[in-house]
């Protein structure tokens, strides 16, 4: 699994997206996930916001593509020991960034959740087209608690206590992110 993060907060329709990445961001690391992070041409458009606190060993790259999926990225994922990935996306914007991500992913053999509660945009209504055109096209839509225990798979394993906790932690946040955001 890879997590994915693109973030462009200051024009954002509804800011509560960064709630849901910073639990994903926690959850990775109890659940030793790989984090994938870009940013947009941070020069003009600026850096990952600071309240996501990416980790040290998450990869972090700058673009102007707008899909994530750039040379850099790609080695390294093709760097790791298996050829195809499931990957969780989370970020903006819906229609642009995460919509031409999720594409390229799907195109290149990758099994690909988009994560409704961690994605937004600047404009409201792209959010159910992006999420509608993605579902069509292969990608599984569905929020982050569910892609959680989905990871996991069983309450038997070492990590469960600890993500059930950061879920029962984040239980308001993801709740207004899921009224708010998941909409379809």
């Amino acid at each position: 699994m890879k997590v994915s993060v693109s973030t462009l907060t200051d024009r954002v329709w509804h800011h509560i997206s960064i709630s849901t990445t910073q639990k994903l961001i926690q959850a990775c690391s109890t659940l030793n996930i790989p984090i994938f992070a870009t940013t947009q041409n941070a020069a003009r458009l600026g850096p990952i916001c600071s309240e996501l606190s990416l980790p040290q060993s998450a990869f972090q790259a700058d673009k102007t593509a707008f899909s994530m999926l750039i040379p850099s990225l790609r080695s390294a994922l093709e760097s790791a020991s298996t050829s195809s990935y499931q990957v969780a996306i989370v970020g903006i914007e819906s229609h642009i960034c995460v919509t031409q991500t999720t594409l390229d992913l799907l195109a290149a053999g990758h099994k690909v959740y988009v994560l409704a509660d961690g994605v937004s945009s600047c404009n409201e209504g792209e959010r159910g087209v992006a999420f509608a055109r993605l579902a069509r096209e292969g990608a599984i839509v569905t929020t982050s608690e569910g892609w959680l225990y989905e990871c996991m798979g069983d309450a038997s394993i070492p990590e469960f206590k600890t993500i059930a906790g950061l879920v029962k932690e984040t239980k308001d946040s993801t709740g207004e992110a899921v009224q708010t955001l998941c909409k379809m």
